[in-house]
């Protein structure tokens, strides 16, 4: 079987059908771009063909490129392999684009169109872009889009140019450089494509024997085009491309390559013909793809997190998906699972110790979905559908029939003993008890089980709707049976998953907890809060230090170094940072819950500047260390610990290290995460700076013994550890 098959009809349409075989997403793939040239060949090559559409045998169009495909060409050709790859596809979506046409006359061409049936995205519209006119179906599910520039790169197959050409480059901003995906309607109304239609194959069939020359002539390759919104150097271009750079660069701060790339590409080839703009997006999209950025985002973003989502290292059991989930605990967190749960097609016990706090645990569903109504993402059936899925209520006898419980009650050992004990009265014996937290050991929480096989953490982070990644701690006795009920969950509620060895904060709070108190530390040096701050930006984390823990609240961050100073005694190593978080925290200061912290914030909660009492606290120092040196410190007190959990073993997989460390809290994206950051380093170089920062500011920064003995043999993480199990 082939990705492309053609039939040809009495009426002398050629319906050209992408259907990848094995797979329920068309991808693009060399050999398919290869038949599906041939094709085009052949229908071009038909006198008895009048007109072509092109459409996909499955319920969504195309997923995009298979970035495997794209991995490939550098890999084996560099440079130039990917470039003359890319180039094999301009070619051939100009010949779908100029379908046979007369170079001089543009007439005696064959209309081509393009029937979506579903999702299009990348190449899945790159693709009908280069067509005459795109159907889609009124399928409200439906997303289309050009999303490249979320995983590192941007739309090299003509996507830019043609959009920007199409659009003008301000329309089409948002869609090239934030990846924003519409549906269908949404999509007509912005331009992107041209119909919207219950039949998209029979209205797209009708056309192609309908069109005239006219209308099958792309506006850049009619005489007089000009770009709307105006070219480069035009009055009206002119701001607009000053503006795009400036607003670039805000927000990627220089550390996103893709971004830059494509603005150059429009910028470039809004000045040139057609053609030559299409070779200079190849050149630009080749110049991201060698960048390491790139391929480590690709990495991390793609590969990788996909590779997790669909159970890599999962154990060998039955099908574990849940029918039924017991929430122990209304707050915040139980609510917010209840709400993900019951998205998913899941029935929800949502119990609360009083039936007022369950009840408006279950409010917290409907407040979301009004809002979702609002938006015209959601209607009332499905708002009451969802809703009739969560029952509230003091009663744990309801918990009867529970596969899964999730228990997300207060932060204490023996509250949530209690709770355990009495929630394993009523379940059945072959129920999973999921403990959701983010300090408390597993496998003390344990005890109070009657059956520690089936105990497991499952740590998800706040807002749980909106955050991606769900934490999976595996007790001393957690079996492999609770594991797999766990991952099967977590891919139900549509999270991404990594699995994690019980230790002291797992992986995710371990790595972010020294971010945070580095920054913190700083502050009581001297360093200017404002160097800390955009240090951190400037490499890519969505938020500085000392906004983050304002953020996630100074109270909180008191209450865990308590308790870490509790454990740990006299090897207590972060006094000199509950200097300055204890004294905000005696002031009141608890971060933007209480209007203060770090920075100040006005009666509606939105930050302001630092607070002004900090440099009467903490005066800035006349001598500032450099830039550099900041974000080595903020970088490498993240990544050390990354490294130090692997070499522990509480991470078992490079993979999950990094992925987890971008969705959990934000390590810089561009980097795809601390191993792939290290890796573009290099351990020599990784070493020498752990050294100069452990002889300048301590044991904190010790190069860990892994680390070291990579740089003596010249290895890599991803050469050493990146050989893993596929996915199952």
């Amino acid at each position: 079987m082939t990705d492309f098959t053609m039939t040809k009809d009495a009426d002398g349409v050629a319906l050209i059908t992408w259907d990848v075989p094995n797979k329920s997403m068309n991808v693009l793939s060399l050999d398919g771009a290869a038949t599906l040239n041939g094709l085009i060949d052949d229908a071009l090559a038909d006198a008895a063909v009048k007109g072509i559409v092109i459409t996909s045998g499955k319920k969504d169009f195309a997923g995009g490129m298979d970035l495997n495909v794209i991995a490939g060409m550098k890999l084996n050709g560099g440079a130039q392999g990917v470039f003359d790859g890319v180039m094999t596809l301009h070619h051939l979506l100009r010949k779908i684009e100029r379908a046979g046409m007369d170079a001089k006359t543009l007439k005696g061409g064959k209309p081509i169109a393009s029937a979506l049936p579903g999702t299009a995205l990348g190449i899945g519209l790159e693709l009908p872009l280069s067509t005459h006119r795109i159907f889609a179906a009124n399928n409200p599910k439906a997303k289309i889009g050009l999303p490249e520039i979320l995983v590192g790169i941007f739309p090299g197959a003509g996507g830019t140019t043609r959009l920007s050409r199409k659009l003008g480059a301000m329309a089409a901003a948002p869609f090239l450089l934030e990846g924003k995906m519409s549906d269908p309607a949404k999509a007509k109304a912005a331009g992107l494509i041209d119909e919207v239609v219950d039949d998209p194959v029979a209205a797209a069939r009708d056309w192609v024997l309908k069109a005239t020359d006219a209308e099958i002539v792309k506006p850049w390759d009619a005489k007089g085009y000009k770009m709307p919104g105006g070219d480069p150097y035009s009055a009206p271009g002119f701001p607009t491309f000053v503006g795009a750079s400036a607003m670039v660069h805000g927000k990627t701060m220089g550390v996103y390559p893709a971004a830059k790339a494509l603005l150059s590409a429009v910028y470039e080839g809004a000045m040139v013909p057609f053609d030559q703009a299409l070779k200079i997006e190849a050149r630009w999209f080749t110049n991201v793809l060698m960048n390491p950025s790139s391929t480590a985002m690709i990495r991390s973003l793609f590969i990788n997190k996909e590779a997790l989502e669909k159970g890599a290292n999962r154990p060998e059991a039955p099908d574990q998906s849940v029918k039924k989930v017991g929430i122990l605990g209304a707050g915040m967190m139980g609510a917010g699972i209840a709400y993900v749960s019951a998205m998913a097609g899941i029935q929800v016990v949502l119990i609360d110790a009083k039936q007022e706090s369950a009840d408006k645990g279950k409010a917290y569903s409907e407040g979301l979905l009004d809002k979702a109504i609002s938006r015209k993402k959601s209607t009332e059936e499905k708002k009451a559908e969802v809703l009739a899925r969560i029952t509230a209520t003091t009663d744990y006898a309801a918990l009867d029939g529970c596969d899964l419980i999730v228990e997300a009650v207060f932060e204490d050992v023996a509250v949530k003993a209690e709770v355990t004990k009495k929630t394993e009265a009523v379940i059945p014996a072959d129920a999973i008890f999921a403990t959701n937290t983010s300090t408390l050991p597993i496998s003390e929480l344990a005890k109070a089980s009657s059956r520690p096989d089936q105990f497991i953490g499952i740590h998800f982070f706040s807002p749980v709707d909106k955050m991606l990644l769900v934490e999976i701690i595996k007790g001393k006795q957690t079996g492999p049976r609770a594991v797999a009920k766990a991952l099967d969950f977590v891919r139900q509620i549509k999270k991404t998953p990594i699995v994690v060895n019980d230790a002291r904060f797992f992986y995710a709070n371990r790595c972010i907890i020294p971010y945070i108190n580095e920054g913190i530390r700083m502050v009581g040096e001297g360093v200017s809060p404002t160097l800390i701050e955009n240090a951190a930006k400037l490499m890519g984390m969505p938020l500085g230090p000392l906004q983050l823990v304002d953020e996630t609240s100074i109270d909180l961050g008191v209450k865990i170094a308590k308790a870490t100073r509790a454990a740990m005694g006299d090897a207590y190593p972060d006094g000199a940072v509950d200097e300055v978080l204890f004294k905000l925290y005696d002031q009141g200061r608890l971060g933007r819950k209480s209007n203060s912290g770090f920075y100040d914030y006005d009666e509606k909660g939105k930050r302001g500047d630092f607070w002004s009492g900090l440099a009467t606290e903490w005066p800035v120092s006349d001598e500032q260390p450099e830039l550099t040196d900041v974000q080595h410190r903020l970088m490498f007190a993240q990544s050390l610990e990354a490294v130090r959990a692997l070499e522990e073993g509480v991470l078992e997989d490079i993979r999950e290290g990094d992925v987890g460390a971008i969705l959990g809290w934000g390590f810089a994206p561009w980097s795809g995460g601390p191993f792939s950051w290290l890796d573009m380093l290099g351990a020599t170089r990784a070493v020498e700076i752990c050294d100069r920062l452990t002889a300048a500011h301590g044991d904190r920064f010790k190069t860990p013994a892994l680390l070291r003995d990579m740089a003596a043999k010249g290895e890599s993480f991803y050469g050493r550890f990146g050989q893993q199990k596929k996915a199952a």
